[in-house]
């Protein structure tokens, strides 16, 4: 997931698509969010980690 929202943060600001840019500072902040938590031992969804 954060490895998408990268992507898609590069795409948006090459071609000037805000939707892009928005939708991929959202997957990166919640891809970081679930890889601190399964790091951090707390089951995220049922999983011990989430990778």
């Amino acid at each position: 997931m954060i490895v998408l929202g990268i992507i898609l943060l590069v795409v948006g600001f090459v071609a000037k698509i805000a939707i892009l840019w928005t939708i991929g500072i959202i997957l990166l902040v919640i891809g970081a969010i679930l890889w601190l938590l399964g790091s951090l031992g707390h089951a995220v969804g049922g999983r011990r980690h989430y990778w």
